[in-house]
């Protein structure tokens, strides 16, 4: 408490000596850098403090590096002044106000929704929508895994509860459990990238960028559409080539009824777009959006708990939440803070340029490489810092020269850096998402992750498709809607949009077959190849490209692909 109260007594103070700080201000500021790495290593284990350390030794011994990282001779007291000290650069700096602005909020929400039981609801809801099929599993799953993001917004919780509501279906109609488990870790990750509630990366860019909140959420719309498919599509192929028998859920009445009793807890989501396009605060819609949860709880009979604890369950529960995202938060500050001093943020740039030789297809692929590597050991929030304040300049500047307009650019850089900070939560060997999953399932953790990035394949190549073009964009909606620099009709930008849409869509389909081996029959290794690459054709933003490996693609489908002989199901999945 010391160097808060120390804080809160001499702030005029000591906003006047970030420069030149006192004695006790070092010594207040290293305590709590010392507080700050001990409870992050706690939460979240030795990496992210670790970097923190990195990120402080560059500070103090940059100027030994040589060529381009060469950095300024910085003594102790200029940054633990500007740390403890500063307002943009310190550790009470942009980032960490997410936590104080947004985060707060909407995991208060996800704590007393989940104290509400309403989660068991919502994975019903899915259920019934997705009716008795060989494909339920799979199809529940994805469908669940959007409603909770829509709720929640954490990727690892959201994995194991769908994991353990969903298991017993995967079981009974014969998945593979590596295979079940997958599906679920992949789709579990969609929370993260669902709207309205995005998790804590979709707040600092709002903060980064200094743009409405609903931005974020209009442009995370097409990620999270085209995640979702890559997930429905490889379930699709695998449950048609194991031959699965159907399975459903058995539910207290008829499917239509319970989707049209319990559809009104959507409602309060549905008022935070609407506030939110309106022009209110956040903090505003959110805590209207959680009366509206109390209100439909409590005047339902069936969902109608026993007094109101559960409201206070709720909201201790949702602080807890905070403590492990708010803490990688503060210490993601922290290094932002140390980056801000050294220039480091324009020296990586220069370098990222050097590196790509200014090619926007290397340059991304070298940075998603980066916030793959990066996810592995930190959380997603902290992995977008990073990355964004490291890599975006060299981003927008290569893609601008590549001919795609300055404001587009710079809202589609984002949102690749945003969409593969994400991924790293899915991506072997250290995937979050794959380890929920698998304490679930009983399977090998870093096997599962494998089988994680294998399922839904495509995932992995949506993101570089928002920077290939402009046309690329379209991905996102409202960088091509925004646009005036290219004299487009707005009919002709919804025109892109739809293009882009239904080629991506045909390619994941594609990218589905190929990689379980099966349209309407087994597949040959070299037929599978073949589709994947036509697949692969149909993500570029090119119309006459996507035409032609659409056209040969479907033709596979609908002509050489010839199916097999029906068979009776099969109680045993094929893997």
């Amino acid at each position: 408490m010391a160097p808060l109260l120390y804080q809160m007594r001499f702030y005029e103070e000591l906003v006047y000596r970030a420069v030149i700080p006192a004695g006790w201000d070092m010594a207040m500021s290293f305590s709590l850098i010392v507080l700050v790495l001990g409870l992050v290593y706690r939460l979240l284990g030795p990496v992210m403090p670790s970097l923190v350390l990195v990120f402080l030794a560059y500070n103090l011994y940059g100027h030994y590096v040589p060529g381009t990282f060469r950095g300024a001779k910085n003594g102790i007291d200029l940054i633990l002044g500007k740390t403890y000290n500063e307002t943009e650069a310190g550790i009470y700096g942009l980032i960490t106000g997410v936590s104080a602005k947004y985060l707060v909020y909407f995991t208060i929400l996800s704590g007393l929704i989940g104290a509400l039981g309403l989660g068991r609801i919502v994975a019903n809801l899915a259920l019934a929508m997705v009716g008795r099929t060989p494909m339920t599993p799979g199809r529940a799953t994805g469908v669940a895994s959007v409603f909770m993001g829509m709720f929640s917004g954490s990727g690892a919780a959201d994995t194991q509860f769908v994991a353990t509501l969903t298991k017993p279906l995967y079981e009974r109609a014969g998945y593979d459990r590596l295979i079940g488990a997958g599906l679920v870790a992949t789709a579990g990750t969609i929370a993260l990238i669902t709207p309205p509630v995005l998790g804590s990366i979709a707040f600092v860019m709002v903060e980064v960028l200094q743009i409405p909140y609903l931005t974020v959420v209009v442009m995370a719309i097409g990620p999270c559409l085209l995640y979702l498919l890559s997930v429905l599509a490889f379930n699709e192929f695998y449950a048609r080539k194991a031959k699965l028998p159907p399975v459903g859920a058995d539910l207290a009445m008829s499917r239509r009824r319970y989707i049209a009793r319990y559809s009104t807890i959507f409602l309060p989501i549905l008022l935070i777009i609407v506030m939110l396009y309106r022009g209110f605060e956040v903090s505003t819609a959110v805590s209207l959006a959680m009366l509206g949860f109390v209100l439909i709880t409590y005047l339902d009979p069936t969902l109608r708990p026993r007094g109101l604890m559960p409201i206070l369950e709720g909201l201790a529960d949702g602080f807890r939440q905070l403590i492990p995202i708010g803490t990688a938060i503060v210490a993601a500050n922290l290094i932002f803070g140390m980056m801000v001093i050294t220039g480091l943020p324009s020296k990586f740039s220069i370098f990222l340029g050097q590196v790509s030789g200014e090619s926007l297809l290397l340059a991304t692929a070298v940075t998603a490489v980066f916030s793959l590597i990066l996810g592995m050991g930190i959380p997603p929030t902290a992995t977008y810092v990073l990355t964004s304040s490291l890599t975006a300049p060299a981003i927008v500047k290569i893609a601008e020269a590549n001919g795609i307009p300055a404001g587009a650019a710079l809202l589609a850089t984002h949102m690749f850096l945003f969409y593969y900070a994400v991924l790293a939560d899915v991506t072997p060997p250290v995937a979050l998402s794959a380890y929920a999953a698998a304490s679930v399932f009983k399977t090998n953790p870093l096997v599962t992750g494998i089988y994680a990035a294998r399922v839904a394949l495509s995932k992995y190549l949506v993101g570089f498709f928002f920077l290939f073009a402009f046309a690329g964009t379209g991905l996102l909606i409202l960088p091509v809607l925004q646009d005036t620099t290219l004299g487009l009709s707005l009919a002709q930008k919804w025109g892109i949009i739809a293009e882009r849409f239904l080629a991506v869509g045909v390619g994941i389909v594609f990218l589905s077959a190929a990689t379980v081996g099966y349209t309407r029959r087994t597949l040959q290794r070299w037929e599978s190849w073949v589709l994947g690459v036509l697949g692969v054709a149909c993500f570029t933003p090119y119309w006459y490209i996507n035409l032609i490996a659409g056209g040969l693609g479907l033709l596979w489908f609908f002509v050489l692909a010839r199916p097999e002989p029906k068979t009776e199901p099969s109680q045993q999945a094929a893997d």
